[in-house]
């Protein structure tokens, strides 16, 4: 019997666990799937494909070739976050880089059947990996659209944006990877992010052209064309503060060995057993590069997580952990959310 894919088994496993949510878009603009573990959802392998969608929407994710996954750990304002970037040589994952509100035509890969008579819209944000568009099922809305295409959807005056308000079309984000439908509706302005799948298009973010937060780190020429993020040890789906859960931080710990930074990792593994012999922080020297700072931060607040009393964590803290997080940190968190 031929080994599965370690590459596909990740996705899969992933895709099947309710508790693990997922984003697919670029720094900026992004579209995330979650679900509820009591919620039902349709898992169906397509040949290439792996989906699942729910009544609030959908994702699927393409076995494709050539996928790398990319585990990290970042520092948030109080807490840290973790994900696995699916990431994708530079090369390979350029998408159309629209750069006007465009009609695509009938989407004929929607994830359900009734929605493949529903119309694309690119709404032309010129995102280097993915496409961020709208889908429309309604012939008036559709027509009413058609009047601003061809005009960048932030333009001055335009009304595409109050109209897009008005008719709540779907949103369809997708790249080489896969695709991410978000069938809620858009919340107001005053209103926050529904539970569940939603969107987040922050034009100051994409101004930027980056295609990732600075605090993500991914390998050098590969682009994160996708998001996993597994159950956070520390905090709900929401974003809320729970007591530790030691299984889900052992299991991120597992991925993180397997598809993160050896070098993270061997330094993860440094810290945690100076504090165990008591040692202080002058014991491994101060990392030059940012991502091995970050690695002792988090290693500690995981500790601090997790209960540990002991003076040599305080020490450590004491030196390591007083940084308030810089613009751009701020700016990751908003992009991973909860996560």
């Amino acid at each position: 019997m031929t080994a599965i894919d370690p590459v596909k088994l990740l996705i899969i496993e992933q895709l099947q666990n309710p508790t693990t949510q997922w984003s697919v878009g670029t720094f900026g603009g992004i579209a995330e799937f979650s679900r509820d573990v009591d919620e039902t959802g349709n898992l169906t392998i397509a040949g290439e494909a792996v989906r699942v969608f729910t009544a609030r929407g959908g994702i699927e994710i393409k076995l494709r070739g050539g996928i790398r996954p990319f585990a990290s750990e970042s520092i948030t304002k109080d807490s840290w976050s973790h994900r696995v970037s699916l990431c994708l040589r530079e090369a390979d994952c350029v998408m159309n880089r629209r750069t006007t509100l465009t009609e695509l035509g009938t989407d004929k890969d929607a994830l359900r059947v009734d929605d493949r008579r529903g119309v694309l819209f690119d709404l032309g944000l010129k995102a280097l990996q993915a496409d961020l568009c709208i889908r429309v099922a309604d012939l008036k809305a559709v027509e009413r659209l058609r009047e601003y295409t061809g005009r960048p959807l932030f333009e001055v005056g335009n009304p595409a944006i109050s109209v897009i308000f008005s008719i709540n079309p779907h949103r369809v984000f997708i790249s080489r990877i896969g695709r991410v439908e978000v069938y809620q509706p858009i919340p107001a302005e005053t209103e926050k992010s529904p539970d569940g799948p939603h969107t987040h298009v922050l034009p100051k973010l994409l101004k930027s052209r980056r295609t990732h937060p600075a605090t993500e780190p991914v390998p050098e020429g590969w682009i994160p064309c996708a998001h996993l993020y597994p159950a956070h040890p520390a905090k709900d789906a929401f974003g809320t503060a729970i007591p530790f859960a030691i299984a889900h931080h052992e299991a991120f710990q597992k991925l993180h060995r397997k598809w993160g930074s050896p070098e993270v990792h061997n330094l993860k593994k440094r810290v945690l057993a100076a504090i165990e012999e008591d040692l202080g922080p002058q014991s491994i020297a101060t990392p030059r590069s940012r991502e091995g700072r970050t690695a002792i931060r988090v290693s500690l607040r995981q500790l601090k997580s997790q209960g540990h009393k002991g003076l040599s964590l305080a020490r450590w803290l004491q030196t390591h952990d007083r940084a308030e997080p810089r613009e751009d940190d701020e700016h990751g968190e908003r992009y991973h959310q909860t996560h």
